[in-house]
């Protein structure tokens, strides 16, 4: 198995969703998975599902309506989006045991790095005492999956002040550097994707490709 892995740098938001559209759009059934590893100038997103009203003050940010999964997040800079455009039809996996998935690579990782991160029930993603520090949001079209997850390294947390987190009032954030875990991104990317590897494929031999 041979997984893609793509560094993509600081991009605009609407400008990787229509990539990973087109990219989701017209892969075939030998097309290696892929993982993009991004950060994004700040923004809001909502999902499919998203509550306008759950932005309590844009104050200026762009809000982008996406077709992922969950209600509204901000993403900036100073925290790592990881996307994964898998094949879930030939992992043979559903979309509860994808999140599952994804959320125990980051819970491995934190692991890793003497940091306990945890699920919540009925609250995808991952927390750190009760604050959260990674945020899922999925699609799957047609057995294959885009969008994925982001984790909070050093960045100025205050536009979450600004919203209700994953349309949850009053719940907080974390971020890495608040727990002495890594302040860069690419310290964090280097050990979280090959974590993530291992629990997407499920332990399974998988060969990272960089680009």
């Amino acid at each position: 198995m041979n997984v893609c892995i793509r560094e993509m740098g600081c991009r605009e938001y609407e400008q990787v969703w229509e990539e990973m559209r087109l990219f989701t759009n017209t892969r075939q059934p030998n097309s290696n998975d892929e993982i993009w590893i991004v950060e994004h100038p700040a923004v809001f997103t909502l999902g499919r599902a998203g509550k306008e009203e759950h932005v309590l003050n844009a104050d200026g940010l762009t809000i982008v309506r996406s077709d992922r999964g969950g209600q509204v997040t901000y993403h900036g800079p100073g925290q790592l989006v990881l996307y994964t455009l898998l094949d879930v039809k030939r992992l043979k996996i559903g979309p509860r045991e994808l999140v599952r998935r994804i959320e125990q690579g980051v819970i491995n990782y934190l692991g890793k790095i003497s940091i306990s991160g945890a699920r919540k029930e009925k609250a995808p993603g991952v927390y750190v005492d009760g604050k959260k520090i990674a945020a899922l949001g999925l699609r799957i079209r047609s057995g294959f999956s885009y969008h994925g997850m982001s984790i909070n390294v050093n960045m100025n947390l205050s536009p979450y002040g600004r919203i209700n987190t994953c349309g949850f009032e009053d719940l907080e954030v974390t971020q890495l550097i608040d727990h002495h875990g890594p302040d860069n991104l690419t310290d964090v990317s280097v050990k979280i994707v090959p974590e993530l590897c291992t629990t997407l494929y499920d332990g399974k031999s998988v060969s990272r490709i960089y680009k």
